[in-house]
């Protein structure tokens, strides 16, 4: 294997994870597949961790062993015909993304997430409200999905809770502080909502102040997310109809260059819990009681 191929991809790892349930619901053991295929034993353990790069016709097998059929069979023989591309496009559309279960995967197994977000408060901070009106005002989004869209967003923040979370470090521009998300008493909500869950011991909020001028984030919204083992690093970017995830050794290493430097150009937490404070208290606070007063 090169230095520039990772041990397992996202494919391979979703590919696994999806063939290990199909042995658990037939049954099965991996040395009785391995028995019955005529494989060496280690093969497939190789395959359930993402680690072996198998063809489709392997796959097959493996699923008829299993009794899997039909759209499962199906998703799961595209999976294969895929694992040797790098990076992974999820096209998605308008409908409420079933693809979201990847990135929920990586991010309940991931050491270290960073994030930045230059327009709106990253996904795992939002509170209901703010996220509520965020989606209402996208384009995209058909208005009978929007609730179940803000409750899937707003699961996802059971990570914080969980027994083996992540560290995390959200890097906002000032300007998402500034931008006015649904009424003012929303808005206060979400900026004290920032504020308390800056305070817990592994989550990390910096403000890129707007003085600091252009940054290396003015290209867009992304995270970079680190994992234990040799799970290799993987960088994702969302945009209105498509999530991509990236995970060559070049793509890493300049996502991580791009957090290196929003490090430099952000406040430190106090001055950015101070920031937050203050444009709480100056932009709404005092038009909390207006607003459903005209």
């Amino acid at each position: 294997m090169s230095e520039e191929e990772p041990e397992s991809t996202i494919r391979g790892r979703e590919l696994g994870e999806a063939l290990r349930e199909a042995l658990k619901q037939a049954n099965l053991s991996g040395r009785a597949i391995a028995k019955k295929l005529r494989w060496p034993q280690s093969q497939v353990p190789k395959l359930l961790n993402g680690q072996r790069i198998a063809d489709e016709v392997d796959i097959a097998a493996f699923l008829a062993l299993c009794e899997v059929t039909g759209a499962e069979r199906d998703r799961l023989l595209a999976l294969a015909r895929e694992l040797g591309e790098p990076g992974w496009l999820q096209q998605y559309g308008s409908r409420l993304p079933k693809q979201l279960r990847t990135l929920i995967d990586h991010e309940n197994k991931a050491t270290t997430i960073k994030q930045y977000e230059g327009l709106v408060v990253p996904g795992l901070l939002q509170t209901d409200d703010y996220a509520r009106e965020m989606l209402l005002r996208t384009a995209s989004i058909p208005k009978e999905e929007v609730q179940d869209r803000v409750a899937a967003r707003l699961a996802r923040q059971s990570l914080f809770s969980a027994d083996r979370r992540p560290d995390f470090t959200f890097f906002v521009h000032e300007q998402v502080l500034r931008l006015p998300v649904g009424s003012p008493s929303i808005m206060s909500d979400q900026l004290h909502h920032l504020l308390r869950m800056s305070v817990r011991s592994y989550v990390s909020v910096r403000i890129i102040p707007i003085s600091f001028g252009a940054h290396a984030g003015t290209a867009g919204a992304c995270r970079l997310m680190d994992f234990a083992g040799k799970i290799p690093s993987v960088a994702y970017l969302e945009g209105e109809t498509m999530g991509l995830f990236l995970e060559t050794t070049a793509e890493i290493k300049t996502y991580r260059k791009i957090f290196e430097a929003l490090a430099d150009a952000a406040l430190d937490e106090g001055h950015s819990r101070d920031l937050i404070g203050n444009l709480a208290t100056a932009l709404y606070a005092d038009r909390e009681d207006h607003d459903d007063h005209g």
